[in-house]
């Protein structure tokens, strides 16, 4: 693979979960674990709290999901902060902002307090790992499928958030797959700012400009900005265009079984807060010597450095049966 610019130590979930030990009869009534998160409402967010939700019922402990509606990183910092300040048993966060949250973060480890993160790093924290998708990965599937739909030539238009690493790190895995597709170009990277109606406005005002520039492809490196395209491109009447989304947002899977979207890549972040939560009292209850040692660089460190929780591609041959099993995973809800 082109990219070496970090190792990780990347640990089947299955594994961690065989190894956790069975600590049903030790848990007590002070143990309170908190996940972080940014636009906390949105179905993705809603998906990952069910997994959190459930882990804390199977382990009978305390927990709370907290963070701004929207997308605020300020408002996620302070949301963080009030977690320590309750003294958390340990804490999962995303980082919307990996800068600003660094010495929050920092701040619960010397404190006492295990930080894990999912779905987006901070990689430069004391954080103790990260839990979530090999995003480089997911971008090379995306880039692979983009490829495909445009019969490897077209031009394209990136909706992201250049401030996640997370999403940098997607990019980095679409440039890679289209390496080899070199009549496919990448004509405007766009950001979003964590606000989708950016991504509506800007696809209006691309095909109210086709005359000048064709674009033959949308690809969104977030959760929101999918429908955005395909409801653009749905009031416009236009049927050539390709559309590639990032998760699993239930109008972006009601798109896809319309046949507007051509993919979206699914992640699996249920998954990330079910192993997360287990990994944080499973540190409680088996405390490491120390939460300011760099395990990563460690050979025999107790932790791994990334648990790399996997993805894949929904598309029309699969979509019905995603959503199935979706709404068992997570009581139905959207």
């Amino acid at each position: 693979m082109p990219r070496l610019r970090k190792l990780f130590i990347v640990v089947p979930v299955v594994l961690f979960l065989f190894l956790l030990p069975n600590c049903g009869s030790e848990h007590s009534a002070d143990e309170y674990y908190v996940l972080v998160a940014v636009n906390i409402q949105i179905p993705y967010w809603k998906a990952a709290g069910a997994g959190f939700s459930q882990a804390a019922s199977q382990l009978k402990v305390k927990s709370d999901f907290l963070g701004p509606d929207e997308f605020d990183p300020k408002a996620e910092k302070e949301a963080f902060e009030k977690a320590v300040s309750k003294k958390a048993t340990g804490i999962l966060v995303s980082a919307a902002d990996a800068k600003l949250m660094k010495d929050s973060i920092d701040s619960a480890i010397a404190a006492g307090i295990p930080v894990i993160t999912v779905d987006s790093d901070a990689p430069d924290s004391k954080r103790l790992f990260s839990i979530g998708t090999n995003n480089y990965q997911a971008g090379f599937a995306g880039g692979q499928r983009l490829a495909t739909e445009l019969k490897g030539k077209g031009s394209v238009v990136v909706f992201t958030m250049p401030g996640q690493a997370n999403l940098a790190d997607r990019l980095l895995g679409y440039r890679a797959s289209l390496a080899s597709s070199p009549q496919i170009k990448i004509a405007r990277i766009v950001d979003i700012a964590g606000d989708p109606r950016i991504v509506f406005d800007t696809t209006t005002e691309i095909l109210g400009k086709e005359k000048k520039e064709r674009i033959d492809a949308f690809v969104c490196l977030e959760a929101l900005g999918g429908k955005e395209v395909a409801t653009v491109l749905s009031q416009n009447k236009v049927t050539d265009k390709v559309i590639i989304a990032m998760d699993t947002d239930p109008d972006t899977l009601e798109f896809i079984s319309k046949g507007v979207i051509a993919a979206t890549i699914s992640q699996k972040p249920y998954t990330m807060t079910f192993v997360g939560l287990k990994m944080l009292d499973d540190l409680y209850h088996h405390k490491l010597s120390s939460l300011t040692a760099d395990w990563s660089k460690d050979s025999f460190a107790p932790v791994p450095a990334f648990v790399d929780t996997g993805s894949s591609v929904v598309d029309k041959t699969n979509v019905a049966t995603f959503i199935q099993s979706k709404q068992t995973a997570t009581g139905g809800q959207k």
